[in-house]
């Protein structure tokens, strides 16, 4: 084998200590250089015990207190060291962890679909990698198969034979080696065929404008605002007592005003500087790269991440385009995928049309078995007009979003005849609720809508649904991922002759909406559906005016 190993990831299987039949590579440690990290990252998990004994050290008098923390934990980070081994055989992935309770998994090399890598800004100054392999499935955190950590020369090589078995190697003879790519051994045509792709997306500076449209920033305000209350911050400022009352009264109406929109103000500036440093730290220098039957997104600022994602788990993908960054012309990219991560992120907030070319690309017909020039590219996918609902759907949207209307205007009705006085201002509440109820209905209902896209030589048959408005999503289902359908009437919808129709996939949300279509379309759909899968030719689905 070439050069050390790592291994990693969801999905290993506990072996017993016996050898596992075949694999006969000595086993080799992480890099030396982990002697430095283990005792920082155990300190910073430990660090209330370490507080605690700080504590102790200055309330006692003794400062020699102070040392107790460290004298336990870093000793045992430094024991991480020397009980990690792993070995990289011709057929298995293994791991052997533990000092009292020794742990071994294994991981198939035939069933790994991801070689992740991680470098925080501490791994990336000593020049190391952490290295996490993953077989596609679900694991709990203490059977994640990683490795912490190794040189960085080796992560890359190992990364591209380990998924050789996943991907046809478009090996040229005498190309030379891509800048940035060690060389030596462990890198020959193969490896460096592997590691090179095509580009299907890439991050601009400029995409940061977008970051404060997202409900990102708020989170975060919003986490540090409760992490400041559960340590008491501020709580003996925050006491109002008859001084506060009165001090109050003193300013006028304008003047109360006034401090509250600049108070709104203050915070929208927090939340958006938040938003984009969070932004920033996480999808700098964002590439997505297309090596056939994998795909490889790299990102990060301070924290490197490489992820690798097997395009045979690939379902299809959303386009997603909340409120705000819709009237901004720009929406997010997500992959539908089965597996441990059924909605990876492929896009943060770009522009749209951006979006629309990773999508194009993403959903391309080159990794079928026999594309063919002639297929249609899955551009129109992100365009493709939809199919509309009609007015029964259109009817049910208002109802649903303008009952407030009528529920605040007769509970004004209720208290005035019930001789209450409720001053005229009242009035404007449920005046101005109106507009903005009929705005938000008629919104949803253009965000409405489905289409089914014939298969074609080269090319699944595709469904494409949309729905919502302040959180409006485009999913593009391929036919051969959908695994059941789901056709449900309420109450109302039998009256007013809709259905939903759910398509059920081992991807993503797992069940996919057709909302409030009319009865009569959703079998076909569900025929034209299963007709693409079935192979009995291209069906057509009419696009309706209303």
């Amino acid at each position: 084998m070439t050069g050390p190993r790592p291994a990693g990831g969801p999905g290993p299987a506990a072996e017993p200590e016996a050898l596992v039949p075949g694999d006969d590579e000595p086993w080799l440690r992480l890099d030396r250089r982990m002697l430095l990290v283990h005792p920082i990252q155990e300190i910073v998990k430990f660090l209330p015990a370490v507080i605690g004994a700080v504590v102790l050290g200055v309330s006692s008098g003794n400062p020699l207190y102070s040392l107790l923390g460290l004298v336990f934990v870093v000793p045992y980070a430094l024991t991480l060291w020397f009980t990690t081994t792993y070995r990289v055989g011709p057929t298995h992935v293994e791991l052997r962890t533990g000092l009292i309770r020794r742990k071994r998994l294994a991981v198939p090399r035939a069933r790994i679909r991801s070689v992740d890598i991680e470098a925080d800004p501490l791994h990336r100054i000593l020049g190391l990698a952490v290295v996490v392999i993953g077989t596609g499935q679900e694991a709990e955190a203490g059977d994640r198969f990683e490795l912490d950590a190794l040189a960085t020369g080796h992560v890359r090589p190992l990364r591209a034979e380990l998924l050789a078995h996943t991907r046809t190697l478009p090996t040229a003879a005498g190309d030379p080696a891509p800048a940035g790519l060690p060389s030596g051994p462990g890198t020959g045509p193969e490896v460096l065929a592997a590691e090179r792709g095509a580009e299907i997306g890439h991050w601009q500076p400029g995409w940061v404008r977008y970051a404060p449209l997202s409900l990102t920033g708020f989170a975060i305000a919003a986490s540090a605002l409760g992490l400041a209350a559960q340590f008491g911050f501020g709580a003996a400022e925050l006491s109002i007592g008859h001084d506060t009352v009165d001090t109050v009264r003193g300013f006028g109406v304008l003047s109360l005003l006034l401090v509250g929109l600049a108070t709104l103000l203050a915070l929208v500036v927090v939340v958006s500087v938040a938003a984009c440093a969070h932004y920033l730290a996480t999808y700098y220098g964002l590439r997505v790269t297309d090596h056939g039957n994998t795909l490889q997104i790299r990102r990060g600022l301070f924290t490197l991440r490489r992820i690798t994602l097997d395009t045979a788990r690939l379902r299809g993908a959303t386009l997603r385009e909340p409120l705000l960054l819709r009237l901004a012309g720009a929406a997010q990219l997500e992959a539908v995928m089965t597996g441990e991560n059924p909605r990876q992120k492929i896009l943060p907030q770009s522009p749209r049309a951006a979006v629309e070319r990773t999508l194009a690309r993403l959903l391309s017909p080159h990794r079928n078995a026999n594309p063919s020039a002639t297929a249609p590219r899955p551009a129109a996918l992100a365009d493709i007009p939809l199919t509309r609902h009609g007015p029964a759907a259109r009817r049910r949207r208002y109802v649903r979003a303008c009952w407030p209307v009528p529920l605040t205007a007769g509970v004004l009705l209720l208290v005035t005849a019930a001789d209450w006085q409720v001053p005229v201002w009242w009035w404007l509440l449920p005046a101005g609720l109106a507009p903005v109820c009929a705005l938000l209905a008629e919104d949803r209902y253009r965000g409405l809508g489905h289409a089914v896209v014939p298969a074609t030589a080269g090319s699944p048959t595709w469904l494409v649904v949309r729905s919502g408005s302040l959180d409006r999503e485009r999913t593009c289902l391929e036919a051969p991922g959908i695994i059941g359908w789901n056709v449900r009437q309420t109450f109302w919808q039998r009256r007013a002759g809709l259905a939903t129709v759910g398509a059920a996939t081992a991807a993503g949300k797992k069940l996919y909406l057709v909302q409030d279509i009319p009865q009569d379309r959703a079998w076909a759909v569900l025929d034209r559906v299963a007709a693409g899968v079935a192979g009995r030719g291209p069906a057509t689905d009419a696009h309706h005016p209303e």
